[in-house]
């Protein structure tokens, strides 16, 4: 299936309003290997918008705002809910995505590979590894040898007229899932008779299995419809008329019944989630009912609940595998969410059921599953956590993750070195508490924040992080496509909460997008010393907006950023102060065909705020450390050179 990059983004949320947006900052899309979707936690809450902004917004009402109206009913719009269907989309609205992700991109649109195109279309177009990747299934040669015609149906303006190339290959798909419901049906039968000889423990072990690949797809599409049906026929005949509704959603969704029209408009919206990353890096569209899937829950400070942390596809629904809400426990097989049958769902409509969207407070989620010890499937209520943590009715928790603090020997004291793996939301308040703890010792000499293989987040997260050292300064000019350009500046921070003494940052090849935001902010203004190997380079920044055919969300690159002091970040990285040899990194923002070019901003510093802060002399006296790296990085900084900066 199709891969993406292995790096957090920073994006801003944009909520459509009347005329005009709102700018807000949002949490950053996880990206990882499909099927493994990334959702935003307070998506689902309002217009799948960030907390805080939603909130803000709610108080206004429905004011006007920078000269729009705030349309409050699309506010309050929840989560779609999937249903199972394919994605599908009519060609005019794929036209009309098409033209407003052109003209939203930060940076001139360079054309696109329609050789790469079609095969992400293809990919894209099968969830499962029956309709068009499979090395039997004709579909995906179609859709590559008609490449060329589909993108520029894609590309063409509004009112252009119909798309016969993806009704061609709409045709030949309505005929190739005839076929495997053939095949399904046949060897459902078959299954039939064999599973009458099966005992319940057989029964279990085949409703538990993985008939899906997750990787590359090696079996042929007409092997696994035979393989869907006969574990269908043998399930059946195991546990009878209860599992009879998620046996027909498994034929329905393994091989749709649908007119060569129908097939064409799921054509067309492969084609669109294909074409979104090749006309932008970091760009991607989703249909609402899968928009979760490009967003990440697990950086957002208050995420909502979610029915379990890991799970994998079974023939009749999915295997919980890790992290079950209770009652719902590790091992269950969930065959239904609500109303909804989960057999044959794709992954990311599987992961935004999983979420708890909106339920009211003391209201359960009706659950169905299948069990070891039960003849039947199982109904079940699970009760939504208290939204700061707990279980509703009893008292909050902190849902705070805390970050460790290590004091190593530094010359007569000790250096706190604090790793930072990703830069959640909440990272200000998180960083908070570890200085804190560091600065209670007595004998402290300097900081240094841990950044390696920090793929990022947030930028709200990032410069609340940059506050505690620089409260209230200028940080990062942003420029969009028409030129318009903002700047972002640090929180302001009790004086009793800041940190003034010695400061660095530890960084190599995959410290990238919100983790070089931190280190760059902070070298910019001399503030901390930049230790280790050159940075990712990511220096833009996405937003998420409804598409223009309200059909589906959009992720966009939209803005170029560089350092306070101008210095470029997008291709180029971040120099550190005092370089070490670390591993290579294998990826690159420059090795990126789609990424925009760098973009040398203004010098926005605070003059009066840009001062250095010297190490002091360790005299030789350090650790001993666990990481070979944080004592290189220790001993380069009380170096006289590099105490003196």
């Amino acid at each position: 299936m199709r891969a993406r990059p292995w790096y957090f983004l920073w994006v801003r949320r944009r909520l459509a309003v009347q005329g005009a947006f709102i700018l807000v900052a949002a949490v950053a899309a996880g990206l990882s290997v499909r099927p493994s979707p990334a959702p935003i936690a307070q998506a689902i809450q309002a217009l799948h918008g960030i907390a805080g902004a939603v909130q803000r917004a709610r108080h206004l009402g429905d004011e006007e705002i920078d000269g729009a109206t705030l349309d409050q009913s699309a506010l309050d719009r929840g989560l779609v809910m999937p249903t199972g269907d394919p994605t599908a989309l009519e060609c005019d609205d794929a036209r009309t995505v098409v033209q407003q992700a052109r003209a939203t991109l930060a940076g001139p649109v360079a054309p696109v590979d329609a050789a790469k195109f079609a095969v992400a279309t293809s990919d894209w177009l099968d969830p499962h590894g029956l309709w068009s990747v499979a090395p039997d299934a004709p579909i995906g040669g179609l859709v590559r040898r008609n490449g060329e015609r589909l993108l520029a149906e894609l590309e063409a303006a509004p009112g252009s007229g119909a798309c016969p190339t993806a009704r061609a290959i709409g045709a030949e798909m309505a005929a190739w899932a005839d076929e495997l419901r053939a095949v399904f049906d046949h060897a459902e039968r078959e299954g039939l008779e064999r599973g009458r000889a099966l005992d319940r423990r057989e029964g279990w072990r085949l409703a538990t299995s993985m008939p899906f690949e997750d990787g590359a797809v090696t079996r042929g599409a007409r092997e696994l419809a035979g393989e869907l049906g006969r574990q269908v026929g043998e399930l059946r005949a195991v546990y009878g008329g209860p599992i009879a509704p998620y046996a027909q959603a498994a034929r329905a969704r393994a091989a749709p019944q649908m007119t060569a029209e129908s097939w064409s408009r799921v054509v067309i919206a492969a084609a669109l989630r294909a074409y979104v990353p090749q006309l932008d890096a970091h760009g991607a569209w989703a249909p609402m009912d899968e928009e979760l899937s490009i967003y990440d829950l697990a950086l957002e400070a208050d995420p909502p609940a979610r029915l379990w942390t890991d799970r994998v596809r079974t023939t009749l629904g999915v295997r919980v595998e890790h992290g079950a809400l209770a009652p719902l426990a590790d091992g269950d097989v969930v065959l239904k969410i609500g109303e909804v049958a989960l057999a044959g769902m794709s992954v990311e409509q599987v992961e935004q059921l999983s979420v708890l969207e909106g339920a009211r407070p003391g209201a359960p989620a009706r659950i169905t599953v299948l069990r070891a010890r039960d003849a039947a499937p199982v109904e079940l209520s699970v009760l939504p956590p208290h939204p700061h943590g707990g279980v509703e009715g009893e008292g909050p928790v902190s849902g705070t993750a805390e970050l460790s603090v290590s004091l190593l020997r530094y010359g007569e004291g000790h250096a706190a070195v604090i790793p930072i793996a990703d830069v959640p939301d909440d990272l200000g308040a998180r960083l908070q508490t570890a200085v804190d703890h560091a600065r209670s010792s007595r004998d402290l000499r300097g900081v240094v924040l841990d950044l390696r293989a920090n793929g990022g987040g947030s930028t709200d997260g990032a410069m609340a992080a940059i506050g505690i050292f620089l409260p209230g300064v200028a940080l990062f000019p942003m420029r969009r496509r028409d030129g318009g350009m903002e700047v972002e500046r640090a929180p302001e921070v009790a004086a009793d909460k800041r940190y003034a003494g010695p400061l660095a940052v530890l960084v190599d090849g995959d410290s990238a997008s919100a983790a070089e935001m931190i280190a760059g902010g902070l070298a910019s203004y001399h503030r901390a010393v930049v230790v280790g190997d050159r940075t990712y380079g990511k220096g833009c920044a996405q937003e998420y907006l409804d598409d223009d055919a309200h059909a589906g969300v959009l992720r966009l690159t939209t803005l170029l950023f560089s350092l306070p002091d101008g210095t470029p970040v997008q291709k180029t990285g971040i120099v550190p102060n005092v370089l070490l040899s670390l591993p290579a990194a294998t990826e690159r923002e420059a090795m990126m065909s789609r990424a925009l070019g760098p973009w040398r901003g203004p010098d926005v510093r605070d003059a009066a705020q840009v001062r250095d802060v010297p190490w002091p002399n360790h005299g030789g006296h350090l650790g001993p450390c666990r990481d070979a790296t944080v004592c290189r990085a220790l001993r380069a900084l009380g170096a006289a050179p590099a105490a003196a900066r």
